[in-house]
């Protein structure tokens, strides 16, 4: 059971959840070892398909009982068949709970393939890595929740109170949610946080002496915006070093926060003057909140950074980030970046 303190009905209605690479669903599978004595299993041929039909898969569903169901709706001939085939494949422990709108009479292969799809789930809410307060609010709307309720929920519930009393900026974690009709926005919320909770229910918050969890949470919410997955502990660490001395972080990201504003990849000097919290160009240390919804390897990367002396970091170009403790180096690296910038490589 979550730590956290929950504000919503108990009456609302059931939510289903899928994690981004991570999978919520216990969609328990018996290992088995299937050798070339075992005699095929019924199985619907290629090119047969027949309409489409809702298939609801529930929280806590076997592998079984999932295979089960597909043989009941007539998606599958055999469940055999598809218990097989998600034996065999790891990405079986991905199917979302939700409903899923799938073909019948199609190979057991197929079967699979089209739960895997998110594009086959209906009232799916996708909250990407990084995604800030506004940008999920605006998913929330378009799903069809109302501002009003939506505003309200954003103010009234609670995150464990390991994190102080704040707002729900950043604990809404990236991934795709599904929910039943007529849910409300404070269960969509709580359940955001939900998946927080789950996600880093064995992250040690405390485990940093000079820094609180829920700054913790802010510079892992720099590390998502400012860094991949590949250099996420080189750009946490270059935040410490530079905290360490005094100098400020000078994020282009932070200041894209703070003008609301998505897809630049640079700041002008202009902008670096705006007077605004979020400006770590002007303000020294970290902004006062996270600058959007950091995944596990960006916390974990914040908690634990490797060792090393850097305080400048460049992306020369896509998928290349260099990282030095010298400034002239960093001069040189940036102007590298500028002409691949001119060159386009950044398009």
């Amino acid at each position: 059971m979550s730590p956290s303190v929950r504000k919503f009905s108990n009456n609302a209605p059931l939510i289903r959840i899928l994690g981004a690479g991570l999978f919520i669903v216990l969609f328990t599978l018996t290992i088995r070892a299937f050798n070339g004595g075992v005699a095929p299993a019924p199985d619907f041929s290629a090119g047969e398909a027949g309409p489409e039909i809702l298939v609801e898969i529930t929280p806590g569903q076997t592998g079984s009982e999932i295979a089960k169901k597909l043989e009941e709706l007539g998606v599958v001939k055999s469940s055999t068949a598809f218990f097989r085939v998600a034996v065999a494949d790891e990405r079986a422990t991905r199917i979302a709970p939700g409903e899923h709108l799938v073909e019948t009479m199609i190979p057991a292969r197929k079967a699979l393939e089209q739960l895997l799809d998110p594009k086959r789930m209906p009232n799916l809410i996708k909250v990407r890595d990084g995604a800030r307060w506004n940008e999920i609010r605006e998913q929330l709307v378009k799903f069809g929740l109302s501002e009003s309720e939506i505003d309200k929920g954003y103010k009234e519930i609670k995150i464990s109170e390991l994190f102080g009393d704040v707002e729900l900026e950043g604990f809404l974690y990236p991934a795709q949610y599904s929910f039943n009709k007529g849910v409300n926005a404070e269960a969509v919320l709580a359940e955001m946080i939900e998946k927080f909770d789950w996600v880093t229910r064995e992250i040690n918050w405390k485990s940093n002496k000079n820094f609180s969890p829920y700054e913790l949470m802010i510079i892992a919410s720099l590390v998502e915006s400012e860094g991949t997955p590949d250099v996420f502990g080189q750009v946490a660490r270059t935040i410490y070093n530079r905290i360490k001395i005094g100098m400020p972080l000078q994020f282009d990201s932070t200041v894209h926060y703070a003008l609301n504003r998505r897809g630049e990849i640079r700041v002008s000097l202009k902008e670096t003057r705006v007077r605004s919290r979020y400006n770590t160009f002007i303000y020294r240390g970290l902004p006062p909140t996270p600058i959007g919804s950091p995944t596990k390897p960006a916390i974990e990367a914040a908690l634990n950074p490797p060792p090393g002396d850097w305080l400048y970091f460049v992306t020369v170009k896509p998928g290349e980030t260099r990282f030095t403790s010298s400034y002239d180096q960093f001069l040189l690296w940036k102007a590298e970046y500028k002409r691949n910038f001119k060159a386009g490589l950044f398009e």
